[in-house]
């Protein structure tokens, strides 16, 4: 019986994808390392150390400062970001989130967020949504961000449920893989082409439904 359905944040619940691209961007032109929307791509679903790390390698490499400095660098790129995300409100849901996240309390299944965004709970509550959450996972907490299962372990932990009994909605290729290794079912929005490990996949956050997940378990 499905029990649990844990949530990325990014391109599931909001799309605040755009405002971390605003903020490394800011931070890659002031390093004059060139960035843009495609190579963006590749920080979907990782850690804020671990995309800092991405974008040094194109240029002049991840080893070329210290953990001290590259600290320094994501706090920085932080801060340009909370600014931005202060523009986030309700209007900023994605398609059907809010009528599905209802949908889950209605049908008595218990709800968290997996994002490795330190500042998810704000934007959860810039957007209006916290009620529906019985959990949210501490990103400074969790020791392995995505592909890793850690969040997403957290989180059913959390829940009190069992993995077999969880169904994972994410965006990218990298929290696919994550919940996959939690043991849960995946139901990934996107192209199929980096969904391949998702149990379903939708093209929108539009199609996502109550029964939509618990056909997979």
């Amino acid at each position: 019986m499905l029990k649990a359905v844990v949530f990325d944040l990014d391109g599931v619940i909001t799309d605040s994808a755009a405002y971390h691209y605003e903020a490394w961007k800011q931070i890659a032109d002031e390093m004059s390392i060139p960035f843009d929307k495609e190579y963006n791509e590749r920080l979907k679903g990782v850690s804020r150390l671990e995309s800092l790390n991405l974008i040094l390698d194109n240029g002049p490499g991840r080893d070329s400062m210290s953990d001290e400095e590259k600290e320094e660098i994501a706090t920085r790129k932080n801060e340009v970001y909370k600014e931005l995300i202060k523009k986030i409100t309700p209007k900023d849901l994605l398609p059907g989130i809010g009528e599905v996240l209802k949908a889950c309390k209605a049908g008595g299944l218990k709800t968290a967020l997996a994002s490795v965004s330190k500042n998810a709970p704000y934007i959860i509550d810039r957007l209006g949504v916290g009620k529906y959450f019985d959990y949210m996972a501490d990103a400074a907490k969790i020791e392995r961000s995505k592909p890793f299962p850690d969040i997403f372990l957290d989180c059913i932990h959390a829940l009190g449920v069992d993995p077999s009994e969880s169904v994972g909605v994410e965006d990218a290729e990298a929290g696919i893989a994550a919940i996959k290794a939690a043991g849960m079912k995946a139901v990934g929005v996107g192209s199929p082409e980096s969904m391949w490990q998702a149990d379903v996949v939708l093209s929108s956050t539009a199609e996502l439904s109550v029964e939509v997940f618990r056909k997979l378990i």
